[in-house]
């Protein structure tokens, strides 16, 4: 499956934490999106955990990494997926499953992902995104926070 078909129904979270100082920062596009490789349809929402929807064929976040590691030309070591999140967002076209990667590096990769045309934000920064983008990032940096 190409990389562009892997994400007709999916997206990723990429994000940074501090092992020490729990400074927590979000990937986010030139196009002001931090739905990696890109933003959600307009008219998306987050869907509810009672409301999701079960899917006969599952893709391992493990899978997006490694594309999104294609993509964007990242060193295949430095996404770590975190398979223990999981949204769905309601767009238009039907259901997109969100998953998160985090870069496992020391210090916060700014260069790298500048290099990029992308940044490192953090949730304040984030303000004013899409309100489905707002309650993704809501629920990752609960999820963050709470490993």
């Amino acid at each position: 499956m190409s990389a562009i078909n892997l994400f007709n129904k999916h997206r990723l979270l990429l994000y940074y934490k501090g092992d020490i100082s729990a400074l927590t920062l979000f990937a986010q596009h030139s196009n002001g999106s931090v739905c990696f490789p890109e933003p959600l349809p307009p008219l998306s929402s987050a869907l509810e955990a009672e409301d999701f929807t079960d899917s006969k064929v599952s893709i391992h976040p493990s899978t997006l990494v490694n594309a999104i590691n294609g993509i964007l030309q990242l060193d295949n070591d430095l996404l770590h997926a975190e398979s223990d999140f999981s949204e769905q967002i309601d767009t238009p076209g039907g259901i997109i499953t969100v998953y998160m990667a985090r870069f496992r590096l020391l210090d916060p990769p700014h260069k790298l992902l500048q290099s990029r045309d992308c940044r490192l934000r953090t949730l304040p920064e984030l303000r004013g995104r899409p309100p489905a983008e707002m309650e993704l990032l809501r629920r990752a940096y609960v999820k963050v926070m709470e490993s």
